[in-house]
C-alpha cells in the first residue's frame, strides 16, 4: 500500500423516499466535514452501472445503504461483500444495480476494496425527504463508523510499513 490510496465514500439511496435515502443524507453530511485529501464523498442515489468508472477509480470503496432485514430499525452493520451474494438479502429498493456493480467489477478483474455499511428500516413505504426520528437518531453513531473507518485505511496507508 501507499499513502496515495484513493478512498470513496459512496451514499446510496433515494433521497425522496424517507429512511430509504439514509445513504444519501450520511454523503450529504460528510460532504460538510473536513476529510483527508484522498478521500472524496459521492451521492450515488440508487446505483446503477453509472457509478461503475467510478468505483474503478478508487482502492477502497465504504458504502453506505438501507436494508429492510429482520433487524430492529436503527441497527447498523458492516459488510465486506466480495461476491453479489454477499449483499443482504433484502437490500432496499435499489440492491439489483449494488449486486450487479459487484459482479461487473469481479469480471473485469478490477473489484476495489468494498466495505458496506447499512442500517437496517422498517419499511420503504413512506416517502419524504426527511429520515425518521428513529434513523435521524442514528445517523451521528454511522457517521462516526465510517470517519473512524476511513482513518483506519489513512492510518494504515501511511504508515512506514506501508512503503517498505
Amino acid at each position: 500500500m501507499n499513502g496515495s490510496e484513493k478512498i470513496l465514500v459512496l451514499g446510496i439511496g433515494n433521497y425522496l423516499m424517507a429512511d430509504e435515502g439514509v445513504g444519501v443524507h450520511v454523503a450529504a453530511a460528510l460532504l460538510q466535514r473536513q476529510l483527508p485529501p484522498q478521500v472524496d464523498v459521492l451521492d450515488g442515489g440508487t446505483g446503477g452501472f453509472h457509478l461503475l468508472e467510478y468505483l474503478q477509480s478508487y482502492d477502497h470503496i465504504i458504502m453506505i445503504d438501507a436494508t429492510l432485514d429482520d433487524q430492529p430499525p436503527g441497527t447498523i452493520r458492516l459488510i465486506k461483500p466480495r461476491f453479489a451474494a454477499d449483499f443482504p438479502k433484502a437490500m432496499s429498493t435499489h440492491d439489483i444495480g449494488l449486486k450487479d456493480l459487484v459482479g461487473a467489477l469481479q469480471l473485469l478483474g478490477a473489484a476495489p476494496d468494498i466495505q458496506l455499511y447499512v442500517i437496517s428500516i422498517p419499511s420503504v413505504q413512506e416517502q419524504g425527504v426527511e429520515l425518521t426520528p428513529m434513523i435521524k437518531r442514528k445517523v451521528p453513531e454511522l457517521m462516526q463508523m465510517v470517519l473512524r473507518h476511513i482513518d483506519r485505511i489513512t492510518e494504515k496507508t501511511n504508515s512506514p510499513a506501508a512503503f517498505s
